[in-house]
């Protein structure tokens, strides 16, 4: 095992490193792991405090006892001598996470290039090594209901722990979904041929639950999304589920959900369970993610001359469907998914507690 030792610029960039949120935490594990064999613990111990393995941390360290901090990024490739040096790879890198160009939102590897004197293939690469894409957009949107915690409790719990004796349903809608028929017949072809505009015939409106243990669908088509076609759908769940079991729909608090004829249908079904998911939380509700496989492989690129035959092509599609199903496995505990949500409110300036 090769003896690792740090000069002082070493170890301060290094813990530099490790302390910046922003770096990509590919590098920040390489960091942590030089650091760790500095302070003389052997590869299999710091496997085990990193999560990694004693192979991968043996050739950490031996990539940086031979080329030092260069070490830790791509190997050298056979060619000619190396141009870019350290100091230049960690100004783009820095440049790309703590700033932004002039009249634009992010950086693109030529303005990159531009900027620090180097070529669109040399940022290109920087950027690959330390996985940078400042390109792209995620999206977050943070509830703002005041039960936020408690609800998460109560829905993962669901999920991960469901009680016995009982089934439990993620339960939505799917409004307006519409049936469009192409200005033009569709052009064979790869990729799929079609026109961008339409003639639109009509739209429909799914209520669907979604069986958490085995991924089975209860799906109703209706032509109007108010309180009474919800309750006609609470009818069909009762009529399809053994009278035995109690029902748990999650939910979100959708006004059709909580009207005075649902309570009073809820009042006369005791076995009927509602547990709502947080205000701006439809991630929570996982018959949305069913929803999304509708929409990819039947609904985004049908073509339907009419309602009927739109709600036609919905029905065979959610019975094809249950002669297969695949459940959605949930995987996040409560404590985890607001230990993440914490993290991230923590690096935002000025965040609501």
């Amino acid at each position: 095992m090769a003896e690792l030792i740090l000069s002082d610029e070493e170890r301060a960039a290094l813990e530099g490193w490790v302390r910046r949120r922003s770096a990509p935490q590919v590098w920040a594990l390489r960091c942590r792991i030089i650091l760790a064999c500095a302070a003389g613990a052997s590869n299999k111990d710091v496997a085990g405090q990193l999560g990694s393995t004693p192979h991968a941390v043996g050739r950490w360290r031996k990539r940086f006892v031979e080329h030092r901090i260069a070490g830790l990024g791509d190997m050298p490739r056979p060619g000619g001598p190396r141009t870019v040096t350290d100091e230049q790879v960690a100004a783009v890198v820095k440049r790309t996470l703590e700033s932004a160009p002039k009249n634009a939102t992010h950086w693109s590897t030529r303005a990159m290039a531009t900027e620090m004197g180097l070529s669109q293939s040399t940022v290109s690469r920087i950027w690959r090594a330390f996985g940078l894409q400042p390109h792209r957009t995620e999206t977050l949107k943070l509830s703002t209901d005041p039960y936020f915690v408690d609800k998460v409790h109560d829905v993962v719990g669901l999920y991960l722990d469901p009680p016995e004796r009982a089934l439990v349903f993620c339960v939505d809608e799917k409004s307006q979904i519409q049936a469009l028929d192409r200005s033009q017949p569709v052009l064979p072809g790869v990729p799929h041929r079609v026109t961008h505009d339409y003639v639109r015939a009509g739209t429909t409106t799914l209520f669907a639950a979604l069986e958490v243990a085995t991924g089975k669908v209860i799906g109703s088509l209706h032509r109007r999304h108010r309180a009474e076609e919800f309750k006609k759908f609470l009818i069909k769940l009762d009529q399809e589920v053994p009278a035995d079991l109690d029902v748990h729909l999650v939910l979100d608090d959708y006004a059709t959900h909580k009207t005075p004829a649902i309570k009073t249908w809820l009042l006369a079904h005791p076995r009927f369970h509602l547990h709502f998911t947080p205000t701006g939380s439809s991630w929570l509700n996982l018959v949305e993610r069913w929803f999304a496989e509708l929409t990819n492989k039947q609904i985004r690129r049908g073509v339907h001359r009419s309602v009927q035959t739109l709600e036609k092509d919905i029905r065979t599609w959610i019975a094809a469907w249950n002669t297969d199903p695949k459940p959605y496995v949930w995987t996040k505990t409560a404590d985890e998914i607001l230990e993440r949500l914490a993290s991230y409110l923590n690096r935002i300036p000025d965040s609501v507690d």
